[in-house]
This record gives C-alpha cells, structure tokens and sequence, in this order.
C-alpha cells in the first residue's frame, strides 16, 4: 500500500497530567504525568502506524527536547522527514479530569521558524510528493508562516498527482476554503462545527445545516467533507463515484451520519486525529464512502481508551466497526433535499 505523509508545521509535546475532580485554584493530587510527542499529523500518523500503513512524518520540529518524538517514531516504524529548527518544540499541558471525562489544555509558544526552515519545509514536502500519496496536511501554523501555507501545499500537491487531506482551523482553514482553483482544494476536509462555522461565517445550527454547507464544498470540488461532532458522532457529505449532474449544474452528495461508540475514556485528546486517520486508512484501501464513516468511528473509539497516538489491535478496531451505528442518506439537488435515509 502507498505510503501515507503527514505534514505538522507546529507539533507539541503533550504533557498529560490526570487527577479526578479537578479543583481549580487548590492544590491537586496527579494519579500520573506522561509526556507523548503530538501535534495532529503526528497523532495522525501513530494511529497509521498503528493500524499497519506505512507512514513518514515531515514538518517544522525544535532540535531540543525532541527525544519523545524520536521515540515514537522508532517505536512504530515511523520515517522521520521532518525539518530541523532551532528551538524546543511548543508544550502543550493537558488536564485530565478522570472523574468527569473532562479535559483542559493549556498551550504554550511553540520555537519560531525562519523563513528558511518553511522554505525548506516546502521543498521537502515536493520532493516527497507521488501519484496517488496521501497527504495528510494538520494543525495550526506557526507564528510567521503565511496562512495561505496549506493552499501552495495543496496546489504543488496535485500537480504531482498526490491526494490531500487538510485538518486545520481558523485563519488557515478559512483561507483554504477560499481557494478559487480547484488545484488548491483538498481532496478531504475535517473540521468540526465551530470551525466549520468560523471559516463559513455563518451558523450551523442543525444536520441539515451541516449537510448543505458540506455539500457546497463539495460541490466546489472537495471530495470528501467530514465534520466531527465530539459526543454526537460525525457526518460526512461526498461526491458520488459516478456523478450524474442534474439540469441545474448542482451536484449530488452521497453522505452518512454515524453515532458514537461509548467506551471507556483515557484522554479526548487526539480523537479527532484518528479519525483523521481512519478516513485517510479507508480511502487509501478503496473502502466504499458509509465502510470509510464506520472505520473512521471505530478509529477514534479505539483512540478514546489511551493517552497519546495509540489505537488498539486490527482486530479490536474490526470489533469496534461492526459495533458503529451508521445512517446513509443522499442529497439530490438545490434547493437542498434529502432523498432517502437508511442504516447500514
């Protein structure tokens, strides 16, 4: 199978800190600290890894402290492509309150890059570029580099024939969006509602809402739309295999709005990164787009039970897929209707 990159202009080191009942402003007692290399491509790429594709990282990492990421990497068979830069790579605290399932981040400055160190990030990420690749661009940019990073990416992406997945927010999502060229639009978006919201500039208040914004991205030519929904599941919005365009030059959409799994809780940290990776793991195997929401469920489930990029055995997420309860639906044309719902 082709090898899957991820891109992490800005990773962290993940410093998890659980205590049941956390009692702001009193002294606290930890039942533990663990420190895990992340940053979204990195977590993306552990769940990868985990699953049995074959992965190679790139993007922007500090030369201190980066003895968690090399670690990782080693451990999971990881290629490691990323671009060296002076520095300490950002910190990120997490508190995880395990009496309530509750976690809270506190985000620290991450190392500046020079203009040099994105150029070099840029070149990288061409070189590496295939027909047919999966590329997996994730997180916030750091201070400094162009918020319209993601699109150049993008466009020198699917000149060389490569598939781009895109999972960022704010400015750099927005920007992404914008793209009038359809070069420079992903192959695969994964926002989440308030994101999906912040980039649109409008409310989302309901599924339906949801569908249409996502079926307009579709038909703008985004592939795949994902919109993750924390405790109420996922939906996801794509253009059929074998579009037929009605009389009004819309396209119709093919989507599925999947529950979640309840499972035993260790961090929320990273869920959406798995399933980031599950959509990524089912496109690359020629899954069906409803076989894709399932996995991608299972992924993210499989994900909740452990601190860090970690996903259970094959088997386990075999388990947890069958488990997904999964409802298809279609979309004809404007004005937006939905023409059939059923579970699968």
């Amino acid at each position: 199978m082709n090898t899957v990159v991820t891109v992490t202009p800005n990773p962290a080191l993940d410093q998890t800190v659980r205590v049941a009942n956390l009692a702001l402003g009193e002294v606290n007692l930890a039942a533990s600290l663990e420190f895990n290399a992340g940053g979204k491509g990195v977590n993306v790429a552990g769940c990868l890894a985990d699953y049995g594709i074959a992965t190679l990282v790139t993007g922007l990492l500090g030369s201190d402290d980066a003895a968690a990421f090399d670690a990782l990497f080693a451990d999971k068979q990881i290629v490691d492509r990323f671009v060296r830069i002076a520095g300490r790579p950002r910190i990120n605290v997490k508190l995880v309150d395990t009496a309530r399932d509750q976690t809270t981040d506190i985000n620290l400055a991450t190392s500046l890059p020079t203009a040099a160190d994105v150029d070099a990030l840029e070149r990288r990420v061409v070189e590496l570029a295939a027909p047919g690749r999966w590329f997996v661009l994730a997180g916030s940019l750091p201070p400094g580099v162009d918020v319209s990073f993601y699109r150049r990416l993008t466009r020198a992406l699917h000149a060389a024939g490569a598939r781009v997945a895109l999972d960022t927010s704010g400015a750099p999502l927005a920007e992404a969006l914008a793209a009038s060229q359809p070069g420079e639009l992903p192959d695969l978006v994964k926002p989440n509602r308030a994101e999906l919201e912040a980039a649109l500039g409008r409310s989302l208040a309901d599924d339906d809402a949801l569908i249409e914004a996502a079926c307009e991205l579709v038909e703008r030519g985004i592939r795949h739309v994902v919109v993750s929904l924390g405790e109420r599941g996922a939906l996801g919005v794509a253009r059929p295999p074998l579009q037929v365009q009605p009389q009004d030059g819309a396209a119709a959409c093919e989507g599925w709005r999947a529950a979640p799994l309840r499972v035993p809780v260790a961090s929320t940290v990273g869920a959406g990164d798995a399933l980031v990776a599950g959509l990524v793991a089912s496109l690359a195997e020629g899954r069906s787009w409803p076989e894709a929401g399932r996995r991608a469920t299972a992924f993210a489930a499989g994900k909740l039970a452990r601190v860090g990029p970690h996903l259970p055995d094959r088997a386990t997420l075999d388990a947890l897929a069958a488990q997904v309860e999964l409802r298809t639906f279609s979309v004809a044309a404007k004005p937006l209707r939905v023409t059939q719902h059923q579970a699968v």
